[in-house]
């Protein structure tokens, strides 16, 4: 059992928006249905060995077919805000050309029922499900990728329109450049660090195309944003060596993306420590200023910290590892190869993530002391559990409810530091598909049986709504009566 470590009752803003979030492949199943081509993600998980149990996102939480009741459960638990992901291969099959209208109708029709229950959409465009097409061409090592992504943000934005409440380019491009690129736990696999520092590139300029692309067709004031999955991480001594492996980490996890993306340049330690596996002559006369387009709000998805030292990490074998993520024979952390995860003390999560609101704040006010005018909004922050609907119906995940207790607190006390926080979105709305851990770990406030997809209240889903109806933390303790 998972204490709280925080008092309640902290009020928030009564313009502060709540929400949840979700990404297509992880919810929408339909996998081969109105159009849909097959993305990186039916490829991977569809290769043996590469996700736990065999498992795909083939059903998942059948949302494709459920859109109507889904949105009702967002309606009942007062969601003012949902961020759902487009599935690039259900709006565009080929990666580019031919539209498929099935494809954009879906979202449209979403998008009108989200509104009609009185929520506001949040689109994000790419949560890391790239047309298996684009990939058979050199996927986000290519630099027309990113070129592709600024056609299909330009579709979609001329389909919904001035509907979508704000735009995000990309969801967490880290994990699709170095897990998906670099130490190949994500799809499509590859075990290639220049093709991951390649990929960190060719995102960074997607994210400018495609932001052009949609204010080209809405309008300049169309809100744009992206989401980062920013690092926080310590070193484990002041020594030296330690302090120096906890830059390395820093500069790869973090400084290639808010260094191009918010300051129009990448971090010039970041060409020194790779130099022995990348020129990066990918890297093309003007790209920064392509890259460098203002941004309306920065999405901070948070979960857990990291511990470094200097030291050799371990050759994976596919198990969870100290820095959150399925280890592999090659590591994510290309130019970093002496900085060593160290086991954080728990309380853990499922996934083996410590649990440290703490770390929330300091990133908060981190990026607000080097941003100080750019709004921020937590776009992801949740926790896995086993979790099981008891014999009276509910489904009682109280660690859940303590973990989110302590880090919306967090929230806000970065925002009593002044931190210009605009938003917070709960992940997951619904347990649903988890990558590579298949359905073995459940983040969701809304339990889903992946056998009969019926869908239960959490008592966290119950004590979200009475948090959301009030604007003020509930004790943790009320959730299971609720």
């Amino acid at each position: 059992m998972i204490s709280t470590t925080r008092p309640s009752g902290r009020p928030f803003p009564s313009d502060f928006l709540w929400g949840s979030a979700t990404a297509s492949y992880q919810i929408e199943g339909a996998a081969h249905e109105d159009g849909r081509a097959p993305s990186i993600w039916d490829t991977f998980s569809h290769t043996p060995g590469k996700v736990l149990n065999g498992d795909t996102g083939d059903v998942a939480i059948d949302h494709y077919h459920r859109v109507p009741q889904d949105v009702a459960i967002m309606q009942d638990l007062g969601l003012q805000a949902y961020r759902f992901s487009v599935a690039w291969s259900r709006v565009l099959p080929a990666g580019t050309g031919a539209v498929n209208q099935a494809g954009l109708d879906f979202y449209s029709d979403l998008v009108d029922r989200l509104i009609a229950a009185g929520i506001k959409p949040v689109v994000t465009l790419y949560h890391w499900d790239l047309p298996q097409t684009l990939e058979d061409a050199g996927g986000w090592t290519e630099r027309a990728t990113a070129y592709a992504f600024a056609e299909y943000a330009r579709v979609v934005a001329r389909a919904l329109g001035d509907r979508v409440h704000l735009w995000t380019t990309l969801n967490e491009p880290w994990c699709s450049a170095f897990l998906g690129y670099g130490s190949g736990v994500h799809a499509p696999g590859v075990t290639e660090p220049g093709a991951a520092l390649a990929a960190v590139h060719h995102l960074n300029l997607a994210h400018g195309l495609g932001a052009a692309a949609i204010r080209d067709e809405l309008g300049a004031d169309t809100p744009v944003s992206i989401t980062l999955n920013l690092h926080v991480t310590r070193a484990a001594s002041p020594a030296p060596a330690d302090v120096e492996a906890k830059r390395r980490i820093d500069t790869i996890a973090n400084e290639v993306f808010l260094g191009p993306l918010l300051e129009g340049a990448y971090p010039q330690q970041v060409f020194a420590d790779t130099a022995a596996i990348s020129d990066w002559s990918f890297v093309q006369d003007g790209d920064l200023e392509l890259i460098h387009v203002p941004v309306d709000l920065l999405g901070v998805n948070y979960y857990s910290t990291g511990r470094v030292q200097h030291g050799t990490p371990p050759v994976g074998d596919g198990t969870p590892g100290p820095d959150g993520h399925r280890s592999s024979a090659v590591s994510a952390w290309v130019g970093a190869d002496h900085a060593e995860f160290l086991p954080q003390p728990g309380p853990h999560t499922a996934m083996g993530w410590n649990i440290e609101p703490q770390g929330l704040v300091d990133l908060l006010l981190e990026l607000h002391e080097r941003y100080p005018t750019l709004p921020l909004a937590i776009t992801e922050n949740g926790a896995a559990f086993y979790d099981t609907v008891t014999d009276d119906g509910r489904v009682h995940d109280a660690d859940r409810v303590a973990y989110l207790h302590d880090h919306l607190d967090a929230v806000g006390e970065a925002m009593d530091k002044g931190v210009d926080v605009r938003g917070y979105f709960v992940w997951s709305l619904f347990d649903n598909f988890e990558w590579a851990y298949g359905y073995d770990r459940r983040f969701g406030v809304v339990h889903v049986d992946y056998d009969t997809q019926v869908r239960t209240l959490k008592d966290s889903a119950r004590w979200y709504r009475e948090l959301i109806r009030t604007g003020v933390i509930p004790a943790p303790e009320s959730a299971a009566t609720l």
